[in-house]
């Protein structure tokens, strides 16, 4: 198995996903499902829909929402949620105040990885007018968690300069500025979202 390809996936996971398992709640089913907005995530829903096939060997269902710019990616396999939780660490459903990085996935650089999914699914890269300057902000929330702690963590580990707002409901914004952070970010980390990698260009 790629435990790098494995590892953006669970940040993907972490970010707009969700596992649930019938045996823990009877009035829901067996279920990973990733949630995308469907305008402006359309090329990346399809490089995760490669992505679980790679990881997982399986054929993620893909369903678009009834007058919504909203579609989720979806399994239906008991065997693969287990995975997730049992051999991998994950929660299940809801994330709120219980979501974590499994211990595992945070050396040998896999953490990088696990980073990109989360930024590439529930960050954003904006352009940002200073006073007349032009520059790059990156920001991503983080829902009460351990994994607050644990992004922080891996942001102080590769020397990022960020910011840390409290934003309600125990939910944090971590805020990176400037076109320095935005270059280390494309260096250690990157993207595989593209509307990420074309924002790049209005800085570069």
């Amino acid at each position: 198995m790629d435990y790098q390809k494995l590892a953006e996936l669970i940040g993907i996971l972490l970010g707009d996903g969700s596992l649930s398992l019938r045996e823990n709640n009877p009035k829901t089913n067996n279920r990973l499902s990733i949630t995308f907005n469907s305008r402006d995530d359309f090329d990346y829903i399809g490089y995760v829909k490669e992505l679980i096939k790679d990881v997982l060997d399986t054929e993620a269902i893909l369903k678009f929402r009834k007058n919504e710019n909203t579609a989720d990616l979806l399994i239906f396999k008991k065997d693969i949620i287990k995975f997730f939780t049992d051999k991998i660490g994950l929660k299940l459903a809801p994330k709120w105040n219980r979501a974590v990085i499994p211990e595992r996935f945070l050396s040998d650089g896999l953490d990088i990885f696990v980073l990109r999914g989360y930024f590439d699914t529930d960050g954003c890269l904006v352009k940002t007018n200073n006073n007349g300057t032009i520059y790059p902000r990156l920001e991503m929330k983080i829902s009460p968690s351990p994994m607050q702690k644990q992004f922080i963590d891996i942001l102080k580990k590769y020397r990022f300069n960020f910011g840390i707002y409290k934003i309600g409901k125990g939910k944090i914004r971590v805020q990176m500025n400037g076109k320095k952070e935005l270059e280390k970010w494309i260096e250690k980390v990157g993207f595989s979202n593209l509307k990420h990698r074309e924002k790049i260009k209005m800085f570069f």
